[in-house]
């Protein structure tokens, strides 16, 4: 049976056997023959260390809400018709900012499924989306990462951008299989906790909203494949250049004079692009530096001192001036919110 080493290139292009199993296992119909149409060999679901293109999963995706008439496959007690993720890019697309939009989107979500009912808040530079599950027992995780990976992908579209994810909490038990979660969303993911949620940066909630009716079509063409794995608009020039610097450690970020020549157009070019995707090269470098920054905040073995030389700072003062720029809170205040998430109940809901 063909296998797939678990290096990180083949986590980005290609999906755990696991998930295939978790997408299928509330079906009401006969996989086997939609496994064949989209190129999965049914053979693999008895091979733990199976991996299958993004793309045959993404078909999947599809001919599982076609066969069940159901785009959450089964897993709530209400069926999301078909063409529902259609109907609510389409309605998030004409709201004015992301914050906006999620809210439009949850609303929407909640009327439609029976089990699932989440909202926005914030907690000063925090934003979370807390899902609120019917039930004592808490869903599983493969449900709730499918719920997040709806409205997340969708929010990162609308935003132009990834929205990084600094951590997801779910009330129930870790499941088996961790790996490809891990890289879909975000590293820090935590289980057995009081609530199911997802946190990120408040400051994006802020972003406009600028799409046409042309990009809906194209991103709907792409979709699932494209909010599979992580958002990613490979048209983008600024995203071309924050995948060459997530490549680098940031003591190596290249002058824009370098960078310019690597992306094979001039500085003036360059900026310009990058302007007209509201955007500019130090932003750029200044959000990889903040993914990582808010990354190894989580770690609560990692001192101030630590990241600031990770980052390629002189000291953990400049990097604390830094931070504090890009997020609106201290490192110290910022890492206090992250690890005690769980136990605060200070969230303002939007």
């Amino acid at each position: 049976m063909p296998r797939h080493p678990l290096d990180a290139s083949s986590l980005r292009d290609t999906i755990s056997i696991h998930l295939v199993r978790e997408a299928v296992r509330d079906s009401h119909v006969d996989v086997g023959p939609i496994l064949q149409t989209v190129g999965i060999d049914g053979a693999l679901l008895l091979d733990e260390q199976a991996r299958v293109p993004v793309s045959s999963y993404a078909r999947l995706w599809r001919q599982l809400a076609r066969a069940l008439d159901d785009e959450f496959f089964g897993m709530d007690a209400r069926p999301l018709r078909r063409g529902s993720f259609a109907f609510l890019c389409q309605a998030c697309m004409h709201q004015p900012t992301v914050a906006d939009a999620l809210k439009r989107a949850l609303e929407f979500l909640g009327l439609m499924l029976a089990d699932y009912d989440a909202r926005l808040a914030t907690q000063q530079s925090l934003a979370e989306i807390v899902i609120r599950e019917r039930g004592a027992e808490p869903k599983r995780a493969f449900s709730c990462f499918t719920y997040w990976m709806i409205v997340h992908g969708i929010a990162c579209w609308l935003a132009g951008r990834r929205i990084p994810i600094l951590a997801m909490e779910l009330r129930g038990p870790a499941p088996a299989y961790l790996g490809d979660y891990q890289v879909m969303f975000s590293a820090n993911l935590r289980f057995d906790r009081p609530r199911t949620r997802l946190i990120f940066a408040a400051e994006h909630l802020n972003i406009p909203v600028r799409r046409s009716a042309t990009e809906l079509r194209r991103f709907l063409a792409r979709a699932p494949a494209n909010i599979l794995v992580r958002y990613r608009d490979p048209e983008s020039l600024g995203w071309r250049i924050r995948q060459h610097l997530r490549n680098l450690p940031a003591a190596q970020f290249p002058p824009i004079e370098a960078m310019a020549s690597h992306c094979g157009v001039s500085v003036a070019t360059l900026r310009r692009r990058l302007a007209e995707e509201g955007a500019g090269y130090q932003v750029l470098k200044d959000s990889v530096r903040r993914e990582r920054a808010v990354l190894w905040l989580a770690e609560p073995q990692a001192t101030f001192e630590d990241i600031a030389e990770r980052l390629g700072f002189a000291d953990a003062s400049s990097f604390y001036k830094a931070f504090r720029k890009w997020t609106g809170a201290s490192p110290g205040h910022y890492r206090s919110l992250i690890l005690d998430a769980g136990d605060s109940q200070g969230a303002r809901q939007n």
